[in-house]
């Protein structure tokens, strides 16, 4: 019997049914982790995918003008224009929320008048498209004028509580600089600051009056006044009662003044009618 064990765990038989079932493990182990390698690499391709996707959105942004403010002024232009921003999801997300990139008009090499202008983008990563609506704009190029003009006070009422009236408003500045184009600034006549008096004023006070500039018909100018605002002081006075007693004293006396005529003329009426009665 052990003669015969020892030949079948010996013989070729034995040897090749050992060799396949280790074979198959083999197979079995070496695709288990195939496998697993396969799906952790669509995993990692898809999170790739995802980060490399594009979009696009819309931002509104303001419009920067390249140009000499000091020398000229520009008219016509929006103030913002609209720019679709195009590219990876992240960059894209980045730039929404951030807008740091500019939308600009050069107008630096352009002289007085109308001009059409081509808007430009700065700012924006090489990867990214954009796309600005309008794509040009018109613009009226004018010289620049700056002038000094003096301030006038407009009281809208100077009727206050009894007793109490209104005296000259005071300005903090008599004379403010207006600047603008020559053609709007050549229409302005005055600039003026109107002050709201309280009707149950009694003592001075004081207001931040934001300044206009009109023309000789009485409509706000296009142009700068710098500062927009001043303070106004307007002093309210409680009347003295001499200026009151001699009020009243006056006005009784035009009373009494007026009786007297009255007194007379009738007096005079009634002689003439007795003349009247003794000659018949």
């Amino acid at each position: 019997m052990n003669g015969k064990k020892g030949s079948f765990f010996g013989s070729v038989w034995f040897l090749r049914l050992a060799s396949l079932v280790l074979a198959v493990f083999l197979f079995m182990y070496v695709n288990s982790d195939k496998n697993g390698f396969l799906r952790q690499t669509t995993r990692g391709s898809d999170s790739g995918s995802a980060l490399m996707s594009n979009k696009s959105v819309n931002v509104r942004m303001p419009l920067d003008l390249k140009m000499n403010s000091q020398k000229y002024v520009v008219t016509g232009y929006p103030q913002y224009v609209k720019v679709r921003v195009s590219g990876p999801s992240a960059l894209v997300t980045t730039v929404s929320n951030t807008q740091n990139f500019k939308v600009y008009a050069d107008l630096t090499k352009l002289g007085t008048g109308n001009h059409t202008v081509t808007l430009k983008v700065s700012g924006l990563n090489s990867e990214l498209r954009s796309k600005v609506t309008p794509q040009t704009i018109k613009v009226n190029v004018q010289p620049r004028s700056t002038i000094t003009a003096p301030v006038q006070v407009k009281l809208n009422s100077k009727a206050v509580s009894d007793g109490y009236e209104v005296g000259t408003p005071k300005p903090a500045l008599k004379t403010v600089q207006i600047s603008g184009a020559r053609s709007q600034v050549k229409k302005v006549a005055k600039v003026i600051a109107y002050v709201d008096v309280p009707k149950d004023a009694k003592a001075n006070f004081s207001r931040q009056i934001t300044l206009q500039a009109i023309d000789k018909k009485g409509r706000t100018v296009n142009v700068v006044v710098m500062p927009s605002s001043i303070s106004v002081e307007v002093p309210v006075t409680k009347q003295n009662g001499n200026d009151v007693s001699s009020s009243s004293s006056s006005s009784s006396g035009e009373n009494s003044d007026s009786s007297s005529s009255s007194a007379r003329s009738t007096s005079a009426s009634q002689t003439t009618e007795s003349s009247s009665s003794s000659n018949d």
